[in-house]
């Protein structure tokens, strides 16, 4: 589908890169030819990952200001350059918005917004260099309400259009921002999602979400390697107009709203 030696020489961190999103994009690009840093507060499951993809692997949590300059600090000193940014950690919530606690907001908000904020704050200079790009992976619930979502909606929501935003103001650089929001994916976080919030009836929690598709009977979920790909197409040439914009990707899930 792509070139092995599309991003020959270019340098690209992915954080969440133990994940399943994180993961699916870091082999894709890696089959493209780029040089990755990989982050993920998960040592255990991150450092096999970098092993097998040869690429700089850095234990951090990103709900912390300071770990994310060490993140982008990290990689400069490794190789000297960032080509791309692509924020793929994020954390879900769900519950009634009248029995959230602060821990439940700060958690989330944390990792979701403040973290993909602070990474792409402290890689802006090597990006203007480098001409680069961010990528924030967002989510449909970044794009409209989800009852019993509020905090993580506010999360999504809040990187949608600080995304915008720093599109506008680094565009005269050369750099890009854009959101891709994914719809339910496929990965062990939507597992634990349903374990966790579902009532002791996982698949049937599963199949709840699946009864909102338009798709109805062939409704599914989406594949971690289809999100990839859409990533790696926003790191090409092809995708140079392609910046401020949200790109959803939902079997058309939000399209009635």
């Amino acid at each position: 589908m792509f070139e092995t030696d599309l991003f020959d020489r270019q340098v690209i961190l992915i954080t969440g890169a133990a994940g399943g999103i994180g993961r699916a994009a870091a082999e894709r690009l890696r089959r493209c030819g780029a040089t990755l840093s990989l982050t993920s507060q998960n040592a255990e499951k991150l450092q096999p990952i970098a092993v097998e993809l040869d690429a700089h692997a850095i234990a951090a949590d990103v709900s912390r200001v300071g770990e994310c300059k060490r993140v982008i600090d990290a990689t400069l000193e490794r190789f000297g350059r960032i080509d791309a940014l692509v924020n793929c950690a994020g954390v879900w919530t769900q519950g009634d918005s009248d029995a959230a606690t602060e821990a439940d907001w700060d958690h989330c908000i944390d990792v979701n917004l403040k973290g993909t904020f602070f990474l792409s704050s402290y890689a802006i200079p090597a990006l203007k260099k480098s001409r680069g790009a961010i990528i924030n992976v967002g989510s449909d619930a970044g794009v409209v309400g989800n009852a019993g979502c509020a905090i993580y909606c506010a999360s999504k929501g809040g990187v949608t259009l600080m995304s915008k935003a720093l599109a506008l103001e680094l565009a005269p650089f050369g750099v890009r921002v854009n959101t891709l929001c994914p719809s339910d994916t496929d990965t062990s976080m939507l597992r634990r999602q349903a374990i966790q919030y579902g009532a002791n009836d996982p698949n049937g929690y599963l199949t709840g979400l699946l009864e909102h598709y338009p798709q109805r009977r062939e409704a599914r979920f989406i594949e971690t390697d289809e999100v990839a790909c859409f990533i790696v197409f926003l790191l090409t040439k092809a995708a140079v107009p392609i910046t401020g914009a949200t790109l959803v990707m939902d079997f058309g899930v939000t399209a009635g709203y």
